[in-house]
């Protein structure tokens, strides 16, 4: 059975509820005067705090434990800041976290640089440096030896770049092995309070889309459509976008360099997202300016049963591979087949702070799904020289099912964000 909208939020407890963001978000299912006048949502949304940031840290130490790791180098990256709230820029200067089981993670950090460190780290931190002509690499080999994990499987981050990682190797040549796995799988499992984020920030999106199609008029350009959906987006707080295709130019999944001015009979083809407190949405929806024809029907149509079969198929402990061909074959039973030929893409990517990550709803992927991931669910169908059609949402697994996020869901070619 799968849980309501409003069952969802009551029993995820989603810390903006505190804030009366949620009855907002609600309310807002309803349907819209023709000039919406729009005020921030973001306004009252709870923050993370220092709480949460040592959740997490907890949890990558017990995520290294579990796949018998001892430690993991993160450098300037979304990690940084998922992990340590922090944003620092990228230079041939090595500068990161060595996360351990040991104690306190051990920040490696370039002399000069100490004092605007300390500002942004606690102070249970511990921070070495190294000097200009001295090499980080073998402060590196120095601390894992100080910890006594010399001997130990030491991670290196998915996003620390390749001369940082052969260093590293030269000063430690055993031991260090790939640590994305111990990082991904404590990012791909949300709290509610990310939750909460995250439906909000695909509540604004189709709000900004829905904004935007209500005003369409002949002659105009996706740089106009474009410019609605982010004014939109700006007025509720964000700073998002939507990428419009027009007519034969929406058969190119990502776009082409290729324009169109809008007329009568085009579909329109939007994806774009924002993100509230740094967690994203993701958003696509496909619409008909003017009468859709017979074909542009039919297309939608298995567009739409794929996506919906492909939501009352997720549950825990159904494998991501599995969730893709249940959709690829309602696309194929349509007519639109074989294999890639129509549908060319995967199903959906995981979402959250970046607005592609781990894990992904691909064929072979035998990763099982887990309550609290969240993916992108976005079928397509793609006739080059004519049109495209893709319907997307994010979701949550849930306990029994999933819950798609933002609401506003896609009920047939006339109504994309149901009613």
């Amino acid at each position: 059975m799968k849980a309501s909208r409003r069952e969802f939020l009551k029993i995820g407890g989603i810390t903006i509820a505190a804030t009366g963001v949620v009855p907002t978000l609600l309310s807002s299912c309803s349907s819209e005067s023709s000039q919406p006048q729009f005020t921030s949502m973001v306004e009252g949304v709870e923050p993370l705090n220092e709480t949460d940031y040592d959740n997490r840290l907890e949890k990558l130490v017990a995520s290294l434990l579990d796949h018998k790791m001892d430690a993991v180098f993160i450098e300037g990256s979304t990690n940084l800041r998922y992990f340590f709230n922090m944003s620092w820029w990228l230079s041939e200067r090595t500068f990161g976290a060595i996360v351990n089981t040991k104690g306190a993670p051990v920040w490696i950090c370039p002399a000069f640089e100490l004092e605007r460190a300390k500002e942004q780290l606690p102070q249970s931190h511990i921070i070495r440096t190294w000097e200009e002509h001295e090499s980080p690499y073998r402060l590196f080999a120095a601390i894992i030896k100080e910890l006594e994990l010399s001997t130990s499987r030491i991670g290196i981050g998915p996003s620390v770049r390749s001369f940082i990682a052969e260093g590293f190797r030269r000063e430690l040549p055993s031991g260090l092995v790939d640590g994305s796995i111990p990082i991904n799988t404590v990012r791909a499992i949300k709290t509610e309070k990310e939750l909460g984020y995250m439906d909000l920030a695909n509540k604004i999106t189709k709000k900004a889309f829905k904004h935007a199609f209500e005003r369409l008029e002949a002659g105009m350009t996706s740089g106009d459509i474009g410019g609605m959906i982010r004014s939109a987006h700006s007025e509720m707080g964000t700073s998002g976008s939507g990428g419009p295709l027009i007519g034969f130019t929406s058969a190119f999944p990502h776009g082409t360099r290729q324009t169109k001015k809008l007329e009568d009979g085009d579909i329109i083809l939007v994806d774009g997202g924002c993100s509230v407190e740094g967690f994203r949405s993701d958003v696509t929806r496909t619409i008909v300016f003017g009468n859709p024809s017979d074909k542009q029907k039919r297309v939608f149509d298995a567009v739409l049963k794929a996506q919906q079969a492909a939501h009352n198929a997720v549950r825990p402990g159904v494998k991501c591979g599995e969730i893709d061909s249940i959709a690829r074959k309602v696309v194929e039973d349509a007519g639109f087949g074989p294999e890639y030929k129509f549908f060319a893409h995967r199903l959906g990517h995981g979402i959250g702070m970046d607005g592609h990550e781990f894990p992904y709803l691909v064929r072979g992927n035998d990763l099982e799904l887990k309550q609290g991931m969240t993916f992108s669910n976005e079928p397509g169908i793609y006739i080059y020289g004519e049109f495209g059609v893709r319907i997307e949402d994010c979701f949550a697994v849930t306990d029994n099912g999933a819950m798609m996020l933002g609401g506003m869901l896609t009920t047939s070619i006339d109504d994309p964000f149901g009613g």
